[in-house]
């Protein structure tokens, strides 16, 4: 397992669009899961330990920032060839099990996660209302074991003030995980 860190925030950057299949068997694009305040956008998967540790509290923040306005979205990048965990039916198990408050989706062609430039999961993207990326940190001080119960909700707060100002903070502590599992490029054709 690589763990990997996020990239510094790129302020301002435009979300890019998406028609990704659900595990709810509807297929979602960037309008239909944006908030009026804005958008969390998440890159997770079920396998990994770092998200293991979070899961928990990404509910709890998705369900507690719908009341600013904040839209919510995970989406699973993953190759599940070699992590059988990752597969869609096991998605959709997950997802049933936890009560998910957010649409989870599957990025079955890997586009969207290389759109984004995500790395790792959990890897997260805050966005304002005018679809500017303003936050691409932690959720918390957890790792591969959970924080404290009373840390700082870091992606909490920065999604309340981008709900609140438009704009993140200026100080962001970046995300840790597992890499995305990429699929094997293919071999270039020969004449």
């Amino acid at each position: 397992m690589v763990s990997l860190t996020t990239p510094l925030c790129n302020f301002d950057w435009p979300a890019v669009d998406f028609n990704l299949l659900g595990v709810d068997g509807k297929r979602y694009t960037l309008a239909d899961v944006r908030g009026p305040n804005g958008l969390l956008l998440m890159f997770i998967c079920n396998h990994c330990p770092y998200v293991q540790a979070v899961l928990d509290r990404i509910i709890r923040d998705v369900r507690d920032l719908s009341a600013y306005g904040i839209g919510a979205v995970a989406i699973m990048s993953n190759d599940p060839t070699d992590y059988p965990e990752d597969s869609f039916e096991n998605m959709q198990k997950i997802a049933r099990e936890r009560a998910f408050p957010f649409p989870y989706l599957w990025d079955e062609t890997q586009e969207v996660a290389r759109a984004y430039g995500a790395v790792c999961t959990p890897d997260f993207f805050g966005f304002n209302k005018e679809l500017r990326l303003q936050y691409r940190g932690r959720l918390d001080a957890s790792g591969k074991k959970p924080a404290p119960p009373d840390a700082r909700r870091e992606l909490y707060e920065a999604m309340v003030q981008i709900a609140q100002t438009g704009r993140g903070p200026r100080e962001q502590n970046p995300s840790i995980g597992c890499s995305i599992k990429w699929r094997n490029a293919p071999s270039p054709a020969h004449p």
